[in-house]
């Protein structure tokens, strides 16, 4: 999500979401977590095959927490290198960790941040095939590197702009494999997100639905496709939480605010 908003075009059932000109590299000098150990790990993949996996180094000796499998923005699709590394080097993900553990309101989670490119979303089959790979390669691998607890409810899913469209994609394909996603300034315009209620309702029940996140904020240009979501699952009775910080769809808000608020949510869940 290394991007400024440009120009607007409509994307393929996205209902009006953006494109957007690639900025200059906005990497932040002091990404490097203390609290966790950060590597990049490569699998075997078709789409993709590289992901960084962020580690507590701060367990005790035969402690498991949760695993949260992360997809980055639009902007850093450009190459697997930026895109792996995203979450870590420019929205904060790490820096947010130390200072939630500093504040003494996050016990841990295992980071999995994937790269994923672009996908053509006309194509489903790129996304049953992107879908697949997430749940049957990454997931599993991160369970084999680190302690986490290997099971489908303890197993969650986040994304930010196009990557929460496109976790979205893949919990529609996947909801076995996750007991809780995050949309956070999600890429989808307001009929898509009315679409996605929907489908959501369709395939996961009021009844056996993961907890949901959407989050977005008040100069978000996704805002009111984030707002359908949560009132499309509002009506249905789908329990979520809807979440507007103050700020723009940049890496800035994300570094401040945006993902420290969603790694809390997170953790929160846990009982």
């Amino acid at each position: 999500m290394s991007l400024v908003i440009s120009r607007r075009a409509i994307l393929a059932g996205a209902g009006g979401a953006l494109v957007a000109r690639r900025a200059a590299a906005d990497v932040d000098p002091g990404w490097r977590p203390g609290q966790l150990d950060v590597r990049e790990v490569i699998v075997e993949g078709a789409q993709s095959r590289r992901f960084v996996l962020g580690v507590p180094n701060h367990l005790a000796a035969g402690e498991h927490v949760p695993l949260l499998v992360l997809l980055h923005g639009l902007g850093e699709t450009v190459d697997e290198r930026t895109g792996a590394w995203a979450w870590f080097e420019r929205y904060g993900l790490g820096t947010s960790y130390d200072r939630l553990r500093a504040s003494g309101s996050l016990r841990g989670l295992v980071l999995a941040c994937p790269y994923m490119p672009d996908l053509p979303i006309a194509d489903p089959r790129a996304f049953d095939a992107y879908a697949h790979w997430l749940v049957e390669t990454v997931v599993p691998r991160a369970r084999q590197e680190a302690s986490v607890v290997a099971t489908g409810t303890t197993t969650h899913l986040a994304g930010v702009s196009l990557g929460g469209h496109f976790s979205l994609e893949t919990l529609l394909r996947r909801p076995d494999a996750f007991g809780a996603w995050a949309g956070v300034q999600t890429a989808i315009g307001a009929a898509a997100g009315q679409r996605y209620a929907q489908q959501l309702v369709e395939t996961l029940g009021p009844t056996a639905a993961p907890d949901l996140l959407v989050e977005t904020s008040s100069g978000d240009p996704f805002r009111a496709g984030n707002e359908a979501l949560s009132r499309g699952l509002a009506r249905a009775a789908i329990r979520h939480t809807f979440l507007e910080l103050p700020g723009p769809h940049d890496q800035t808000w994300l570094r401040s605010s945006g993902t420290a608020r969603m790694l809390g949510w997170f953790d929160g869940l846990r009982p």
